[in-house]
């Protein structure tokens, strides 16, 4: 799969500042007009953030807001309304700017592992401390994906539709970093086995379709993705290290796609578009990988979300992704 699906040079990565469904759609497909996606909004409070969001996908598990977070309940409440009603006003927008549209289409969604991290049982701890849960939730995301897919394509017939699993906590998962709820503690590592079968099972849902890992924390288990069977690889350039050399060359000569988040997710001074591209050419240098790979092998991106920035500057960011990106492939060396 992952030889044949050309992804577009550029695209966003979910959240965008404001309330306004209509101005989030417009601005993400008319800034990437070849790999739009479907934005999300969490200014406009719980059920719009990225936990609550996904936990409104959820099938026969529902969630609620509590002061401490997110919690699994028994029946679905105002927390799940709110959640699924934003989500279909963004769903409504999207199909007002895709009418005709024939091209990849990017939705995104928390991956099972960050979920189990985030999510809380009816003991306040995390369920990332039950293996139980985990699998329960890992079955109900799967399902509520599945579903989610279905309507996205009803909506926008033409659109080769991407999968991306946020998993910001996936590193702390692995290491054991997620602290309890009493703070002085962390739960225990999962066994990396454990992790990668449950995101090959949720990669699994989207019937061959491309699945892309999202995650701007540092050291990113890029090996165990792909072994997951993600086609693409999303994460913030800045925080590499030549550690993680080894890794990339292994993906890129696999044909994983690398999503490198290389213009700043908050407002900040943005160089001239080769400059921002300037770290994936050295790069791919260091790794000696052909230059004319390139474009065939990266996606500019922000290195995260938008939700932070001004309206101003998230338009700017978007619009630099697609210069830097048309930098790259002009001038690979």
């Amino acid at each position: 799969m992952n030889d044949t699906l050309h992804f577009p040079p550029a695209t966003g990565i979910g959240s965008l500042p404001g309330t306004d469904a209509r101005e989030a759609a417009k601005a993400a497909t008319g800034s990437f007009e070849d790999f739009p996606h479907l934005p999300e909004l969490p200014a406009r409070g719980p059920g719009a953030d990225m936990i609550g969001r996904t936990a409104g996908l959820l099938v026969e598990l529902y969630a609620r807001v509590e002061p401490s977070g997110w919690r699994i309940g028994d029946r679905p409440g105002r927390d799940t309304r709110r959640a699924r009603s934003w989500l279909g006003e963004d769903l409504d927008a999207l199909e007002e700017f895709t009418q005709g549209y024939e091209g990849l289409l990017k939705v995104q969604a928390v991956g099972p592992w960050t979920l189990a991290a985030a999510l809380e049982l009816k003991n306040g701890e995390a369920a990332l401390s039950d293996p139980g849960a985990c699998r329960d939730l890992a079955a109900s995301l799967a399902e509520g994906l599945r579903l989610h897919l279905g309507e996205v394509r009803r909506r926008v017939p033409g659109a080769r539709l991407v999968l991306q699993l946020d998993e910001p906590s996936l590193t702390a998962v692995l290491r054991g970093q997620v602290k309890t709820a009493s703070g002085y503690r962390t739960h225990r590592a999962v066994d990396r086995q454990t992790v990668e079968g449950t995101l090959r099972d949720v990669v699994g849902v989207h019937d061959g379709g491309p699945v892309v890992v999202h995650s701007c924390a540092p050291d990113v288990p890029f090996a165990l993705l792909r072994r997951a069977g993600v086609a693409g690889i999303s994460f913030d350039f800045s925080l590499l290290t030549e550690r993680d050399d080894e890794a990339i060359g292994e993906a890129v000569e696999g044909g994983t796609r690398l999503f490198a988040g290389v213009v700043p997710g908050a407002d900040a001074p943005l160089s001239d578009p080769a400059g921002s591209v300037m770290g994936v050419r050295t790069l791919w240098r260091r790794l000696g990988l052909r230059p004319g790979l390139l474009p065939e092998a990266v996606t500019v991106t922000p290195a995260c979300g938008l939700a932070g920035a001004s309206p101003g500057y998230a338009r700017s960011a978007y619009a630099h992704c697609v210069r830097a990106a048309r930098s790259l492939a002009d001038n690979p060396e």
